[in-house]
């Protein structure tokens, strides 16, 4: 059994670096334990480029921009934990959710080859919470059954992130896997302790406010239009809870219940951050008629300002969107030190059953 403390963290499908942040900023009462980068994968040059410069600055040959189907794993460095947020289009219940059909379902099989590989001392796995009804109910089972057979105990829990301080609605599964021959037990932080925190997309946005040289803080060009359009939106209505003049309206079909033009709602947490933005799914502002800068978008998935993202104004916009938030990232990495280095924290019960 090993007694290692700092752990060395792989990472497939990293995207920007959400969740690389929370791990290298996770830190416990025991300062000997804490995690560091090792190597990292994603196919997006520009998705790569923001995680080298804000991650590993210092080692950018550790990130890999590369096609996981072609990536040859055995030659990677070991690691002694690993993370990663396989790619969740077939799962999301906005798409067409092909499960496993599709062409994004089956690459998880590529997390699994790395714990057979390397047989890290734990990892992170994340994915939508859509993904417990995908291909009736069987994704979740196989991908839970395909990481126990590789020698682990499995912990997934359905997150929401909006309960953990987060000033955003963002639900998602997050498995922790810890290897058969440990003795420790992994449980789910509790949200009791976050309670208080002021999670309203207002206090997101302006407490305090965005510095005026904010990287990725471009307003885009809004159409006269769209302009008038979301004058008669008001904060927490979209194109179809409003009541606009006829001119204004959309003629699309089954979209009632949409996020389409959906102004913030200043008093609650923000809806899903996603990677879209046409057709009126970027994100809009609660007090003025525009959508959401990058910048602002990133406060919602607590980037701070000084994380540059790179690429075009409509790569950010994906990166931002495919993202975990850094501190909900940042709660459960720090769980996961704490039941290594034994120190007791408040906890919850798993809340999606494991399959024997």
């Amino acid at each position: 059994m090993s007694n290692k403390t700092t752990f060395r963290l792989g990472e497939l499908f990293c995207g920007p670096g959400g969740l690389a942040y929370g791990a290298i900023h996770a830190s416990i009462e025991n300062p000997k334990y804490k995690i560091v980068h090792q190597w990292a994968n994603d196919y997006d040059e520009d998705t790569c480029k923001t995680y080298q410069y804000n991650i590993c600055s210092d080692k950018p040959a550790s990130v890999i921009c590369h096609d996981v189907r072609t990536l040859d794993i055995s030659k990677l460095a070991p690691i002694d934990a690993f993370a990663f947020g396989f790619p969740c289009n077939d799962f999301s219940v906005v798409g067409e959710q092909k499960g496993f059909d599709g062409t994004f379902g089956p690459l998880y099989q590529y997390g699994v080859n790395v714990l057979h590989t390397y047989q890290p001392q734990w990892f992170l796995a994340e994915n939508v919470g859509g993904i417990r009804s995908a291909n009736d109910g069987g994704a979740l089972t196989k991908i839970l059954h395909d990481l126990k057979n590789e020698g682990y105990r499995v912990y997934p829990h359905l997150y929401k992130f909006e309960e953990y301080g987060i000033p955003q609605a963002r639900h998602r599964i997050i498995i922790i896997g810890i290897r058969n021959d440990l003795p420790y037990e992994f449980r789910p932080p509790s949200p009791e302790s976050y309670k208080e925190i002021n999670t309203t997309a207002r206090n997101a946005l302006e407490c305090p406010p965005i510095p005026k040289d904010a990287a990725n803080n471009e307003l885009t060009k809004q159409s006269s239009i769209v302009v008038e359009r979301l004058k008669h939106i008001k904060p927490g209505e979209n194109a179809f809870t409003a009541d606009l003049p006829k001119e204004l309206q959309l003629n699309v079909k089954n979209a009632k219940l949409s996020h389409i033009y959906k102004r913030l709602d200043p008093d609650k947490p923000a809806y899903t951050v996603t990677g879209s933005g046409g057709g009126g799914t970027h994100i809009y502002h609660y007090a003025e008629p525009r959508a959401l800068t990058n910048r602002e978008r990133a406060r919602l998935q607590t980037f701070p300002d000084t994380y540059v993202f790179q690429g075009s104004k409509e790569s950010v916009r994906k990166q931002i969107g495919m993202a975990v938030p850094c501190r909900g990232a940042q709660i459960i990495f720090e769980s996961v030190l704490r039941t290594f280095a034994g120190i007791t924290y408040d906890s919850i019960p798993c809340n999606i059953v494991v399959e024997e």
